[in-house]
């Protein structure tokens, strides 16, 4: 019987892992932080999982190896070049593992990070099939780059990754047969590539012919290309890679650590992120709390805002959509960093307030109009002719430049962004007025 390949995807990461199986045995590929959909998978299927195999250091995630390993008995394999400090074997190039009836063979294929591998799965009539590609080849587009430099010559470091990029890309996965199935870590929303499909699988065939990174350009060129106009980097992204290379605490465990308050009495020099919707928080907040409303990308403007390892309290509105995002915050390792979880807190009687439109388009002159959309969105044209870009994930670092002494008009591009942003500038210049345009900002883009 051929290998069954089962994804299993995360939206709101846009992170794809995998199981393979065979003969009753399961291989994971990249594993998300909640390990209990793999174990489910093992279970239906009367398999054991026997192996974890990590194609690199994960940024963006939190890997559940290690308590798969404690939980399952799984071997972990990883390159040499993550200098992983749990059990493991290393697995670089051909190195091979087998699974039930299949061969899994390791391909290095640094250039995303130094330690990226590929992995080829072989079938029992000792044809190459699919590769796990990780975050080397996405469909459509290549990893970055840009994401491991801890100091030192960052831009070196960067072409440096670009060249290995290009050599794992020409002599490694375009050499592979052209029917060869391609099944990447990320698909489209994922800030580990800049202009990601939305399939969550190809061929190496198709790639060679409609991935603008495989076509015909010399080393310079295509290092070039590959640089420019990468996505920000959330600041939590080398904080996973450390956590990855160590080892992450059980996911169920680590959830249940976390303090909930019913009485809340919030102490001063910790941030707030109160992830009620922005109409609720709007209504009555507590002083100095910054909006991060619970949605598809919470833990990615979580990580974004809030640096590793310091310590915030979450407010929410309900046991249920607590949950949820405390799931979501282990997801990228930030669950130990709550000091405490609220809902719907007492003191949340500072209210925003409301913008006078028809003051704002007629005496626009009166106010700092700030687009906190990033770079490339710009392309496509300003909302307002006058507005200054900052970017969300540079607000914090450039809040010097908006003048506290004139209100403030902050827009987006559907009214999530804003909310954030509009709540951090009063975090961070309590006397401003700021007034958040929402959802309103559309009402202008049609004018």
């Amino acid at each position: 019987m051929d290998a069954q390949i089962e994804r299993f995807y995360d939206e709101d990461l846009a992170h794809a892992s995998y199981a393979v199986l065979s003969d009753e045995e399961v291989a994971l590929i990249d594993p998300g932080r909640n390990p209990q959909p793999y174990y489910d998978f093992a279970k239906k299927n009367n398999a054991n999982i026997i192996a974890v195999v990590e194609t690199h250091l994960h940024a963006d995630f939190v890997s559940s190896h290690l308590q798969i390993q404690k939980e399952k008995g799984a071997v972990i394999y990883a390159s040499k070049f993550a200098q992983a400090k749990y059990p493991h074997i290393t697995f670089d190039q051909d190195d091979v593992l087998a699974v039930g009836n299949i061969e899994l063979k390791a391909l290095n294929t640094p250039g995303h990070s130094p330690d990226s591998i590929s992995i080829l799965l072989v079938d029992e009539r000792d044809t190459k099939r699919a590769v796990f590609t990780g975050d080397t080849l996405f469909v459509g587009d290549l990893g970055r780059p840009d994401l491991r430099e801890e100091e030192g010559d960052t831009d070196t470091q960067e072409k440096e990754l670009a060249r290995q990029m290009y050599s794992s890309t020409r002599n490694v996965l375009m050499k592979l047969g052209k029917d060869v199935e391609v099944y990447p870590a990320h698909g489209a929303g994922s800030l580990c590539g800049k202009n990601i499909s939305s399939d969550l699988s190809s061929t190496i065939g198709r790639e060679l012919e409609e991935n603008p990174a495989l076509q015909p350009m010399d080393e310079d060129v295509f290092v070039q290309f590959l640089l420019d106009d990468q996505p920000f980097i959330p600041k939590y992204f080398k904080h996973d890679v450390s956590l990855n290379r160590n080892g992450a605490d059980s996911f169920d465990e680590s959830l249940k650590a976390v303090p909930l308050v019913e009485n809340e009495t919030f102490q001063d020099g910790i941030a707030i992120i109160d992830a009620r919707s922005q109409q609720e928080f709007k209504a009555g907040h507590h002083a100095g709390a910054i909006n991060i409303a619970a949605g598809g990308k919470f833990e990615t403007w979580l990580g974004t805002i809030v640096p590793p390892q310091e310590s915030f309290y979450l407010v929410t509105e309900n046991k249920e959509t607590l949950k949820n995002l405390l799931e979501k915050t282990a997801k990228i390792g930030y669950e130990k960093s709550i000091k405490a979880a609220i809902i719907s807190p007492n003191s949340a009687t500072n209210e925003e307030p409301e913008l006078d439109m028809g003051h704002f388009k007629s005496h626009k002159q009166d106010y700092q109009i700030l687009d906190v959309r990033n770079e490339p969105e710009l392309e496509s044209g300003k909302v307002f002719e006058e507005a200054v870009s900052i970017p969300l994930p540079e607000l914090a670092d450039r809040i010097r430049e908006i003048d506290p002494k004139i209100p403030v008009v902050v827009h987006c591009a559907s009214g999530y962004r804003s909310a954030i942003a509009a709540s951090l500038i009063k975090n961070l210049l309590p006397d401003i007025k700021v007034y958040d345009l929402g959802a309103e900002v559309k009402d202008f883009k049609t004018s």
